[in-house]
């Protein structure tokens, strides 16, 4: 396509992790030797990719940010090491990192139980180190507690009837007597806290966290039924100790996020709310690199529906088409349309099925199949 060639002779790859493959910046890394195979003379730059859930540390640190690790407790409350990534007073903090489902034993779940105190010891490390600016991207918890135990981890104090602490996780809430939020850590007041979530569920009721998110994390019927009814107690107890807006959180779009994370982050950090890849786009520097490149190229480990309600390849391009660069994404599955697809401001979709239809040698291989895809692109766009 001589027409493309001369527009696309500086590439940038702006793509998401293939889940259970490749990071994003491994898919960086073989897309970009695949168009060199083709078009050795080409420019090519990256910046690797995330939504606000798995992966968003990863990216930051591709970016330029400093890795730092902190030793936390986990969403059973035993000790994982989480990962945060620091520049300039910017922190990315991964909730998955310190309360995530890949935290826990290979089948096993805890959706009474299971704890956000490591995030909030998560987001004190990055207070201690210096953070004005906190991104927290959610996704991929094992818990619905509301937020509870980050906040008692930054300072909260929930009781019971007797004056005791309240146990862990979601289900211990329903014993709530009272909540004392005075405690909080007095530098949530001086730092800027995005949540990066494209999750518009509120706390409870039949969109609630425990409906929609809780079978997902080993939640019965009857699981869900009692986490609805703790959480909406929560919430009440809540607004008990800091007025009617904590009910009026509770309903609000995002409350729901992670197990309730949101309506936490909201009652006791001052969060705001913003679309997780449109956060991520911003820390990462990627409106400068879109301004040097003639095509972008795209992608996830699976193109679908779920792709067009806040994805990464779907941040990436509808910032791209407003700049009038063309797009093109990779991927290991594609279950969209091309027109569909051209909704979305991606003009065409190569995947690895298309080359491998074996599934299973699709994941075991994506690395080289994705070289051949990538020179593919390089033939139709770059020659």
């Amino acid at each position: 396509m001589a027409d493309a060639a001369g527009a696309a002779r500086h590439v940038l790859i702006a793509a998401d992790k293939f889940k259970g493959s490749l990071t994003a910046v491994q898919v960086a890394q073989r897309v970009t030797a695949g168009l060199r195979r083709v078009a050795p003379e080409v420019t090519v730059e990256s910046v690797p990719v995330a939504d606000g859930g798995d992966g968003t540390v990863a990216a930051a640190v591709a970016a330029g940010f400093e890795r730092r690790e902190v030793r936390v407790t986990g969403p059973l409350g035993e000790p994982v090491v989480a990962a945060y990534a620091l520049r300039e007073g910017t922190a990315v903090v991964e909730m998955a990192e310190a309360s995530g489902l890949q935290l826990l034993p290979e089948g096993e779940f805890a959706p009474l139980t299971a704890t956000t105190y490591g995030s909030g010891e998560v987001i004190t490390a990055a207070l201690d180190a210096g953070a004005r600016s906190i991104v927290f991207g959610v996704g991929g918890s094992a818990t619905t507690d509301g937020g509870a135990g980050m906040l008692v981890a930054l300072g909260a104090r929930l009781l019971d009837a007797e004056g005791a602490p309240v146990g862990p996780g979601g289900g211990a809430l329903a014993g709530l007597a009272s909540a004392d939020l005075s405690g909080l850590d007095a530098r949530l007041a001086d730092v800027e806290l995005v949540l990066a979530s494209d999750v518009d569920n509120p706390l409870t009721g039949p969109k609630g966290a425990p409906a929609i998110y809780g079978p997902q994390k080993g939640a019965t019927p009857q699981d869900v039924a009692e986490l609805d009814v703790a959480l909406a107690h929560y919430a009440k107890v809540l607004s008990e100790s800091v007025g009617p807006k904590a009910l009026e959180y509770a309903e609000s779009p995002g409350a729901g996020a992670a197990g309730g994370i949101g309506f936490g982050a909201l009652v006791g950090l001052g969060a705001s709310f913003r679309p997780g890849i449109e956060v991520m786009l911003d820390v990462l520097g990627f409106a400068p690199a879109l301004e040097r490149a003639g095509l972008v190229i795209t992608g996830e480990g699976s193109l679908d529906e779920q792709t067009l309600h806040g994805k990464a390849p779907a941040g990436v391009a509808s910032a791209a088409r407003a700049a009038g660069v063309e797009v093109v994404a990779v991927c290991g599955r594609l279950a969209l349309a091309p027109e569909v697809l051209g909704r979305a401001g991606i003009r065409r979709a190569y995947a690895l099925t298309d080359v491998e239809p074996d599934v299973a040698r699709c994941i075991a291989e994506a690395g080289p199949i994705l070289e051949d895809v990538a020179a593919s692109i390089a033939e139709d766009f770059l020659r």
